[in-house]
C-alpha cells in the first residue's frame, strides 16, 4: 500500500504523531513520478528544488492545518508566481508569471505543497488531452487511451499515485469527464464559489477551478480550502463557505433524486446505463427516493455551449499577440504581420478552430442569429434545472457516454470529440455543481456517476458521493501501471 492510498486524514494524523514527515511525502511524490511519468506523462514542469524545501519549512514549524504538508498537483492553466505557466500552448511556452492564482495563495496558506504543473488541452480546449502542444498525455489504466480532458493531467497523475490530489479547471466537463475516464472524483463547484483570479480565461461565464481526489472525503476537504469571496474577481460570489465535510454521514434515507431521461437515452453505452442503474439501485437500497425527471432543452446544449464558449474564446485569446508576453515570431514585416504570424504559429488547431467560430458568433450580422439565441436557449436550460430542483435535492445521471477511448481515435472528428461532453455541459450552462465519482468498470475501464446540485449546494452532492461510495469498493480499485 503506497502511502497515497491512505486518506487525507489518516495521512495527518501520521503527521502530527511524527510518524511521517512533509519531506517523505514529497519524497514520495517524485519516487512515484520517476516511476511512471514515462509511461503516463501528465506533468509539464516540476517544482522539486521548492517542493522541498517547503516541505523542510513544514516539518520545522510542526503540525499545520489538514492540508499542511500535501502534495498537489496543479493544472497548468493556472498562474503560479515563478513556477511555468504555459496552458499547454507554445504561444506561453517560457511564460513565468509574476503573481499567484487566488486558489494558490489559497493552498499555500493551506501549507499544501505543488510538486509541479499538469498537462492538459491547449488553453483548455479539448476532451482528451490530445490538443497539448507539448505531449499527449495516457490513461493509467490503459496507456493506449486518453484520460479525458482538458483537465487530463490532473486526473491521472492522482490516478497514477504521483500526487495525492490535483486542480483542474472545468468549462465544459473538464474536470468530471477527465475524472470518469481515471476512476477519480472530481467536483465542479458552483459558478463563483471559487475564484477565477489567475486561471487564464477560455470562456469567462463558464471556467470553474474544482478539486480531483482519490475519494470523497478528501475532495471535500480540498474544495472547502480553496473557495471564498475574492475582491479580484468580479464573478466570485460573496457566500458562506460552509464545511463541506460535516455532512457525510453516510445516509441519504429520505433523500429526493432525478435521473433525467434524456441522460439514459440514445448515445449513451449500455456498459455505463448498467452501472448507473446499479448505483441508483444503491441509493434505493439506502432509503433514497429515485424518480425519473426530464431536462427537456439538454439537447440544444452542445450547440449552445459552442457557440458561447468559442465566443468567449475568441475575445480573451485576443491578448496574445506576441508584444506583452509569450511567443514572438522572429520574421515579421510589419505589426499586423507579427500579430497575424505570431497567432498562426503559437496556437494549434483547435484553439484557431474554436476563435474562428467565435469571432464568426460575434461578427455583424450574425451575432443575433447565433451568440443571442445561445444565450436565450442558455437560459432554458437554467430553468430546467431550477424546475427539477423544486421538488428533488440532487439530479443524478451518467458522467460520459462511454468509457476512455483509444489515442488518436477520433482526434480528427471534432463534433465526434464534442459530443463526448455531452452529459456534462448543461451544468456548465446553468452554473450548478456537479461531482463525478467512480462507479463500475467496463472492460476493465472506469466509469463515472454524476451527481448534479442546487447553486451553492455542494454539501448534498458530497453527502450522497460519500454514502454511494461507503456502499461500494470501486473508488479503492488501483491501476496496474
Amino acid at each position: 500500500m503506497g502511502l497515497f492510498d491512505h486518506s487525507l486524514s489518516d495521512l495527518h494524523e501520521l503527521l502530527q504523531k511524527k510518524e511521517l514527515t512533509s519531506l517523505d511525502l514529497v519524497e514520495e511524490s517524485y519516487k512515484r513520478i520517476g516511476e511512471v511519468e514515462e509511461k503516463v506523462q501528465a506533468f509539464l514542469t516540476l517544482d522539486e528544488e521548492n517542493a522541498r524545501q517547503k516541505a523542510k519549512e513544514l516539518d520545522a514549524k510542526g503540525p499545520g492545518t489538514i492540508l499542511s504538508g500535501m502534495p498537489i498537483g496543479i493544472k497548468d492553466n493556472i498562474v503560479t508566481k515563478g513556477l511555468k505557466t504555459t496552458c499547454a500552448s507554445k504561444i506561453l511556452e517560457n511564460f513565468d508569471p509574476i503573481y499567484n492564482a487566488t486558489v494558490m495563495d489559497k493552498l499555500s496558506h493551506a501549507g499544501a505543497i505543488t510538486i509541479g504543473k499538469l498537462n492538459m488541452d491547449e488553453f483548455a480546449m479539448g476532451s482528451s488531452n490530445e490538443n497539448s502542444h507539448y505531449q499527449v498525455t495516457r490513461n493509467p489504466w490503459d496507456l493506449e487511451r486518453v484520460p479525458g480532458g482538458s483537465s487530463g493531467g490532473s486526473a491521472a497523475s492522482v490516478a497514477a499515485g504521483e500526487v495525492l490530489f490535483s486542480l483542474g479547471s472545468d468549462t465544459g466537463g473538464s474536470i468530471r469527464q477527465p475524472a470518469s475516464y481515471c476512476g477519480v472524483v472530481g467536483m465542479k463547484p458552483t459558478y463563483g464559489r471559487v475564484s477565477r483570479f489567475g486561471l487564464v480565461a477560455f470562456a469567462s461565464s463558464l471556467d470553474q477551478i474544482g478539486p480531483i481526489t482519490r475519494n470523497v472525503k478528501d475532495n471535500a476537504h480540498l474544495l472547502g480550502a480553496i473557495c471564498g469571496l475574492d475582491p479580484m474577481d468580479s464573478t466570485s460570489a460573496n457566500v458562506e463557505v460552509p464545511d463541506f465535510t460535516a455532512g457525510l454521514t453516510g445516509d441519504v434515507k429520505g433523500m429526493r433524486i432525478g435521473v433525467p431521461k434524456e441522460y439514459m437515452g440514445e448515445g449513451i453505452g449500455e456498459g455505463v446505463k448498467n452501472s448507473i442503474k446499479a448505483a441508483l439501485e444503491v441509493f434505493e437500497k439506502q432509503g433514497a427516493i429515485i424518480e425519473e425527471v426530464s431536462l427537456p432543452h439538454s439537447k440544444y446544449a452542445l450547440a449552445a455551449y459552442y457557440l458561447l464558449s468559442s465566443s468567449e474564446a475568441s475575445a480573451n485569446l485576443a491578448r496574445f499577440d506576441g508584444i506583452r508576453y509569450g511567443y514572438r515570431t522572429e520574421n515579421a514585416a510589419d505589426l499586423i504581420d507579427l500579430y497575424k504570424k505570431t497567432r498562426a504559429e503559437g496556437f494549434g488547431d483547435e484553439v484557431k478552430r474554436r476563435i474562428m467560430l467565435g469571432t464568426f458568433a460575434l461578427s455583424s450580422g450574425y451575432y443575433d442569429a447565433y451568440y443571442k439565441k445561445a444565450q436565450k436557449v442558455r437560459t432554458l436550460i437554467k430553468k430546467d434545472f431550477d424546475d427539477v430542483f423544486e421538488k428533488y435535492d440532487l439530479i443524478v445521471g451518467p458522467t460520459a457516454p462511454t468509457p476512455a477511448f483509444k489515442i488518436g481515435e477520433i482526434i480528427d472528428d471534432p463534433l465526434t470529440m464534442y459530443a463526448n461532453d455531452i452529459l456534462t455541459i448543461p451544468v456548465n450552462l446553468a452554473g450548478v455543481p456537479a461531482l463525478s465519482v467512480p462507479c463500475g468498470f467496463e472492460n476493465g475501464l472506469p466509469l463515472g456517476l454524476q451527481i448534479i446540485g442546487r447553486h451553492f449546494n455542494e454539501n448534498a452532492i458530497y453527502r450522497a458521493a460519500y454514502a454511494f461510495e461507503q456502499a461500494t469498493d470501486y473508488h479503492k480499485h488501483r491501476p496496474a501501471l
